[in-house]
């Protein structure tokens, strides 16, 4: 493997770097740490960056160090908002951590000797720490001039909404937690976003100030979508690592769906075992033949089997086979129950009763759950070969619903036209 630095740079994942910094990782076994803002109890796939900056650092041989910010949590860091957001309380933000911290546990080893990953919580130190104590032992060390001069805070100042005591201090109580590391844990490098540079060398500069030492950073572009939407975003919401808030499905569609430009970048950044020439030659041949999109594909087998594993990523193949592709009756007849469990977050369902089975036509129950207008309509595209069940064309209108239907004895499919599909659940 390369040196982490050149590593990431061909990757894509550095744009602001302190002089020194490749030279301190090439001398020597160099702890460092990313926090991670606990503002829910799930991480969204823009973390996925520096995880993965975590993950790159432990396999060239150093030691992570996961932060999750349960005291910044409370304050709210300023960079890229704004406006001030809402302040979690004390118990949200716990259960926020609970769930963060084990998300983090999935990616980075704990158990591998003298670069073994930790996970620490900014809460731990600050708990007790008075704001006498603050103000004489972080605060008489950063001059307000030195904040000022921050984009976080310039471009605040310089809005409508200002910006409150709360958040001004912001800077100094992700600085303390550099110099709390630095001195307790010998950490020597923190990473983060691009729009934390500032809080980043502020926690530099605080260590200087306090011990003469010296400290190291860097940063990784923040992700941007080549249309202009924001990275992670769909209608639907956030792109989540958990796969109750994103099924692995969703999560494997966002990445399938991205365009040629962003698909050519993010195969960089988020394929952590894809080695540069593959990557290469992945996109040549793309380029060769960008409708086959096996890119994207490539982009979205990786990504969802790293954040969810084989079998969810191999499950999501199937559910857009069967949506998209020409997924056959036989292989729809033969999936197991955790096929049906996950489409039923990728498509629209209905239920029917079990009662109900070898009681109602299919024309009636189309009506019935509104997927059709009217049993007249159903008859008519029925009629005209509109409408299939478990991938089998139904022609008749008057066609019984009954228990040789079901898969696993639970579900089946209604397919209205191409494209539409329903997961019926029998109850």
């Amino acid at each position: 493997m390369q040196p982490l630095i050149a590593e990431l740079q061909w990757r894509g994942m550095i744009q602001d770097i302190m002089p020194g910094t490749k030279e301190q990782l090439d001398k020597e076994m160099t702890t460092a740490y990313i926090g991670f803002d606990p503002t829910a109890d799930s991480l969204h796939i823009g973390s996925l960056v520096p995880i993965l900056l975590l993950v790159h650092l432990q396999k060239a041989g150093h030691k992570p160090i996961a932060l999750v910010g349960g005291a910044t949590g409370m304050v709210g860091d300023p960079s890229g908002k704004s406006e001030e957001r809402n302040l979690l309380s004390e118990q949200v933000l716990r259960h926020n951590q609970e769930g963060v911290r084990k998300q983090l546990e999935k990616f980075l080893q704990f158990d591998c000797g003298e670069n073994s990953a930790e996970i620490v919580n900014n809460y731990d130190w600050f708990k007790k720490f008075t704001f006498l104590d603050f103000i004489r032992d972080v605060g008489k060390y950063i001059t307000v001039n030195y904040m000022m001069a921050k984009d976080s805070v310039k471009k605040r100042l310089d809005g409508d909404a200002g910006m409150s005591f709360t958040e001004f201090t912001y800077q100094l109580v992700q600085g303390y937690d550099f110099y709390w590391l630095y001195k307790n844990k010998n950490c020597k490098l923190q990473m983060g976003g691009s729009d934390q540079w500032g809080n980043i060398v502020t926690g530099t500069e605080l260590i200087r100030k306090k011990t003469n030492g010296e400290a190291f950073a860097f940063t990784c572009p923040l992700i941007t979508k080549a249309d202009g939407g924001k990275f992670g975003k769909t209608e639907k919401g956030n792109i989540w690592l958990d796969p109750a808030k994103t099924s692995p499905f969703h999560f494997y569609q966002f990445w399938l769906n991205a365009s040629d430009e962003d698909a050519k970048k993010w195969i960089k950044i988020f394929t952590l075992n894809l080695e540069k020439d593959y990557i290469e030659e992945v996109i040549e041949n793309h380029n060769i033949n960008p409708e086959a999109r096996n890119l994207q594909f490539e982009l979205a087998c990786n990504v969802t089997n790293y954040v969810h594993g084989d079998f969810n990523c191999d499950v999501a193949i199937r559910i857009s086979e069967l949506i998209f592709g020409d997924i056959s009756e036989e292989t729809l007849k033969n999936e197991q129950i955790e096929f049906f469990e996950m489409l039923s977050n990728g498509i629209t369902t209905h239920s029917i009763d079990r009662s109900l089975l070898g009681n109602i036509d299919l024309a009636s129950y189309l009506a019935l759950t509104k997927i059709l207008a009217s049993k007249g309509d159903a008859k008519k595209i029925i009629q005209a070969g509109g409408i299939s069940i478990n991938k089998k064309r139904v022609e008749d209108p008057y066609t019984i619903i009954d228990e040789s239907f079901l898969l696993v004895n639970k579900y089946f499919i209604i397919q209205k036209g191409k494209k539409n599909y329903f997961l019926i659940t029998c109850n």
